[in-house]
């Protein structure tokens, strides 16, 4: 298999990168602004992703890419699983509301996957998901954003080092137990119950090609892969590798 670094030596060319899972792109236009080509897979029709993205399971599609060798084409891959099964929204006692108990976990397989690839790659997940390393934590307030939205990585075939958290400037504005507090974030989940508006959330999050609530709510802010795709960039041209 033609190695990572083989790829980026070629003149002018940006590096390749697959968006597993993809939604509605927030992820991959974060890799995109620090200088990837953005290649997307998504199980959902999403006319709003802003790059080429094939419509189907991700991981039948990275099988078949692993198996075809057209997973030569990539230098990184992203993935963002589905985060339901068994993360703090369905653990405890929202089980009891139906929410845990039903949801397939694909972080497993997807990892199973991606060291196959020999690629270096990110998974992404919330707080309460065990299964993945948090080799990275990343905060809303890190990037002056309006949103806190953690989110921890497990990143395969490299590392970074976790920047410091930066201490909240107050609360996530909403109500809590019927009484509203305000305050400099907004709730990037759900509707009602103080929650923002589309465009509030938009600007909140720094995503201006969707107004889709669910794809806004299910997103993360493009900040934190930029952040991360522009750290592996830096990472090759220590090691002296053209990109």
């Amino acid at each position: 298999m033609t190695q990572p670094t083989d790829i980026r030596r070629v003149p002018g060319r940006r590096p390749r990168l697959l968006d597993l899972y993809s939604c509605a792109g927030a992820a991959g236009k974060g890799f995109e602004d620090a200088g990837f080509e953005v290649d997307g897979c998504d199980i959902a029709d999403r006319p709003n992703y802003p790059f080429p993205y094939h419509r189907g399971d991700a991981l039948t599609y990275l099988a078949a890419l692993i198996a075809t060798g057209g997973i030569e084409q990539y230098a990184f891959v992203h993935a963002s699983p589905p985060c339901q099964d068994k993360c703090t929204l369905t653990v405890g006692t929202n089980r009891s509301q139906g929410w845990g108990g039903t949801h397939e976990d694909l972080v497993a397989p997807t990892r199973a996957l991606l060291e196959q690839t020999g690629l270096p790659y990110s998974i992404e997940q919330p707080n309460g998901r065990a299964e993945i390393r948090k080799d990275l934590t990343l905060c809303g307030e890190m990037f002056g954003l309006g949103v806190i939205r953690h989110r921890n990585f497990e990143l395969g075939g490299w590392s970074i080092e976790q920047p410091a958290h930066v201490p909240h400037r107050g609360r996530v504005r909403g109500y809590r137990h019927g009484r509203f507090y305000d305050g400099p974030y907004v709730a990037a989940y759900g509707n009602g119950g103080g929650k923002p508006t589309v465009t509030e959330l938009q600007q909140a999050m720094g995503i201006t090609w969707t107004d889709v609530r669910e794809e806004l709510t299910e997103a993360i802010p493009p900040a934190y892969t930029h952040f991360i795709g522009h750290a592996y960039l830096a990472t090759l041209t220590e090691q002296g590798v053209a990109a």
